[in-house]
């Protein structure tokens, strides 16, 4: 019992800490940390350092810059978050909206108190505004978080697609990606959410798609530990590190964090074509492009490994000794038990988790012969039919002990006894007898009487 409680606790306990702990350290009290500042002319920049690290140290990262004119394409090119340019009793602070208007109210207010104390008067200006219904310039993160979830919801749910291949889930996740981008595009510029540039329905799709694609990949590896491993990764880590409180303001490790997560990179790269032409976009959209090629990395590695396994010796028969599986979170990955076509299987597709021949004695194929797998308590998981060859294949089917009954009119029906495992594919090859004949069954089978038979098949 006490074990049973801690598995249960485990992810829910987890979750609590992480949201406990992430967002209110990075939200609460937002201040500068290492953000910088272009100051036209070496003697300006020695002092707006020297009064800003009195202010804040570690703060502000100031550098010099050749004249006002550079100072403000510093913040156009995203290589600062504010530029400074002083001369005689006027000053004048380039700042950009679209970084967020936290952090332009807190550049504005440490450069008008440093204006203030040199008898200056300071003129601020925004090169990069917002549109009009986005006065906090964190719009784009609340769209973000829209294209954001719902990829790790679409992969959550194809783990239980059992018929779909590799191939065709990933056809799945690019048409989903496709079609939540553009739907959130439509709508983001229909509401004057932000600017009508094209160039986001590519940003929209690659964060779907690198979302949903790293999720399925990494499903097979943390099993049971899915819900934790998505929650964690694009909630508890990815909101705090988004740009909802801008980038400089969050403490280092929430920085560090912003520049390889998902969300915070799609934001970033967001911004850049909407209010920066462009600048600074390349570097997020190759980090989102890595999170796809990991997660397709990861398909390829399990298809690999589920291979490797069906060909180890002894995976024909379903007779090698296996340990007891682990336990899977059916609130994550409950499939359908179902029934596949057979066919050659190749590299990537789907794997049958059972399948087997019905034959006569004379090794004959059977034809339509009934083939039903049922668990430990009798309780009918699947039931199909054997092809001309007298073959079936089965996928779906919940790890353990399951019993499989192969059934024709006129012929003994049999049993078998098998257990499943993830990525073996496990036989179960029967030669039915015909009831006029009652010769003995085989080893490793069971012969089920006319009652037992109707009740299992």
């Amino acid at each position: 019992m006490a074990r049973i409680l801690v598995e249960t606790l485990t992810i829910p306990v987890t979750l609590f800490l992480g949201l406990l702990f992430c967002f209110p350290l990075a939200f609460h009290q937002p201040q500068p940390h290492h953000a910088r500042i272009a100051v036209a002319e070496p003697a300006v920049e020695r002092k707006v350092d020297t009064a800003l690290q009195r202010e804040d140290r570690g703060g502000f990262d100031v550098t010099a810059v050749a004249d006002a004119q550079e100072a403000r394409r510093a913040v156009l090119d995203r290589d600062a978050v504010a530029g400074f340019a002083a001369d005689g009793k006027h000053a004048v602070l380039y700042v950009a909206k679209a970084n967020g208007s936290a952090l332009e109210q807190a550049l504005t207010r440490g450069f008008t108190q440093f204006a203030a104390h040199n008898h200056q008067k300071l003129t601020v200006t925004d090169v990069a505004p917002t549109v009009g219904k986005d006065g906090p310039g964190t719009t784009l993160v609340y769209f973000g978080i829209a294209w954001n979830v719902p990829g790790y919801i679409l992969a959550t749910t194809l783990l239980r697609a059992v018929t779909f291949t590799r191939r065709r889930k990933l056809i799945t996740i690019a048409g989903a990606a496709g079609l939540f981008s553009l739907v959130g595009f439509l709508v983001g510029v229909g509401l004057d959410f932000f600017p009508d540039d094209p160039t986001a329905l590519a940003i929209a799709f690659l964060l779907t798609t690198a979302v949903a694609a790293f999720s399925l990949g990494m499903a097979p590896f943390v099993r049971h530990f899915f819900p934790l491993a998505g929650l964690g990764l694009y909630v508890v880590l990815s909101v705090p590190s988004s740009g909802l409180v801008p980038v400089q303001l969050l403490p280092r490790f929430f920085q560090g964090l912003h520049a390889v997560m998902p969300l915070g990179n799609a934001v970033d790269a967001l911004r850049g074509v909407m209010y920066f032409d462009g600048a600074g976009v390349l570097r997020p959209v190759l980090v989102l492009c890595a999170w796809i090629t990991a997660g397709t990395a990861l398909l390829g590695l399990d298809a690999w490994r589920q291979h490797r396994a069906a060909a180890a010796p002894g995976a024909e028969d379903g007779q090698e000794d296996v340990p007891e599986p682990p336990v899977e979170d059916p609130s994550v990955e409950t499939p359908t038990p179902t029934a596949l076509p057979v066919r050659p299987h190749h590299f990537g597709e789907l794997l049958p988790m059972l399948e087997g021949t019905v034959r006569d004695t004379e090794q004959q194929p059977v034809r339509r012969a009934a083939v039903t797998v049922m668990d430990t308590s009798g309780r009918q998981l699947v039931r199909t039919t054997t092809n001309a060859r007298g073959e079936y294949a089965v996928t779906g089917l919940p790890e353990g002990y399951v019993s499989v009954v192969a059934s024709h009119p006129g012929r003994d029906p049999l049993v078998h006894q098998k257990l499943l495992q993830s990525g073996v594919a496990v036989r179960a090859d029967f030669a039915l007898h015909d009831r006029r004949s009652r010769t003995p069954v085989g080893a490793g089978a069971e012969h089920l009487g006319p009652r037992h038979a109707r009740h299992g098949s």
